[in-house]
């Protein structure tokens, strides 16, 4: 029900700026005023949930470590598992955000002779890495419409996306790579009952829409071909804020368009803010170091506490009387 939902939901998006700019002529609508609510949006849920996330209290050291914490001198602990000062914990983030590290230590749990074995669990890391390396060179490559002269950075990506020269126009690497990741992505949580089994739509629609977003932006670059002229006017308009909608951009672009600003758009209030969220996690941006240093919680507030000394006098006779142990007659 939840894929059914999820890729029912992808149609219906697509067919909007079908109708809304083929057949009412909503151009504005669709090419100017949609974008600018879509980017919007993104920015004020980014900074609302980040400084949500940022003002949460977090009075002790909680990170998640599995090697040797720092303690005697002649004891190796381990610097990048269970880092104790800021270099480590930078060196392990970097690890985390750039290379996926947790998750290539990621494992399969299985049966033989009726015992519980563990086995590499590998694809589920490729997939995930190619997928977020190709949606930044990407991301990095349409920069180009949206600046001028182009950054020095966007035509060294586009350079390396397009080493090979396949086709003319040139076959993006990054776009195959792509298409076959979030493919991969999403048949995986189709076809493994115990993925599918906690799968919701929350998860099937990002996927789908990125694979929509994709494909699309495939198509009307080899097969439905636009104007990247008037594509790259229309981008400046917008960045200048002298939005033009040019003549014959061609409706496939406005279906790309609208699809990318619904991504936009959902970013903020849907799972895919992991991206600001794993740099605010205490357990993975904190110092082990709770053997070197001693960490009291700043908001403790007095109490009246009641020691034990305390309730052994109030209940001698009866401890007594019950033959308890006391600490003192």
């Amino acid at each position: 029900m939840e894929i059914g939902f999820s890729l029912c939901a992808v149609a219906l998006l697509a067919l909007v700026p079908w109708l809304g700019v083929g057949e009412a002529g909503g151009y504005f609508l669709f090419g100017v005023i949609l974008p600018y609510v879509a980017f919007a949006t993104f920015l004020i849920g980014v900074v609302y949930r980040v400084t949500k996330w940022a003002r949460s209290p977090v009075p002790f050291r909680i990170p998640t470590t599995c090697g040797q914490e720092k303690s005697l001198p002649w004891i190796k602990n381990s610097k990048l598992e269970n880092p104790y000062n800021t270099t480590g914990v930078i060196g392990r983030m970097a690890l985390e955000v750039l290379l996926f590290r947790s998750l290539f230590r990621n494992t399969k749990i299985g049966r033989m002779d009726q015992k519980v074995v563990y086995g590499s669990a590998k694809w589920l890391w490729l997939g995930g890495l190619i997928f977020h390396w190709s949606f930044l060179f990407i991301l990095l490559r349409h920069l180009r419409f949206f600046t001028e002269p182009v950054l020095p950075l966007v035509n060294l990506v586009a350079g390396l996306d397009g080493f090979f020269q396949i086709g003319v126009p040139t076959f993006y690497l990054t776009d195959a790579a792509i298409l076959l990741a979030v493919t991969y992505l999403f048949l995986r949580r189709v076809a493994l009952p115990q993925v599918r089994y906690l799968s919701l739509s929350a998860d099937y629609f990002p996927l789908l829409l990125i694979l929509g977003i994709s494909l699309s932006g495939v198509l009307m670059r080899h097969i439905y071909k636009v104007d990247l002229l008037r594509v790259k006017e229309w981008a400046m308009g917008l960045a200048s804020f002298h939005p033009v909608i040019p003549e014959g951009i061609g409706l496939f672009f406005f279906v790309h368009l609208f699809l990318v600003n619904t991504l936009i758009a959902y970013f903020p209030m849907s799972k895919l803010m992991h991206m600001g969220g794993v740099f605010l996690s205490p357990t993975r941006n904190l110092a082990n170091n709770n053997r070197m240093r001693r960490h009291i919680n700043p908001w403790n507030y007095p109490v009246k506490v009641h020691t034990y000394e305390e309730y052994e006098d109030d209940f001698r006779n009866k401890m007594k009387a019950a033959g308890l142990p006391l600490e003192r007659e």
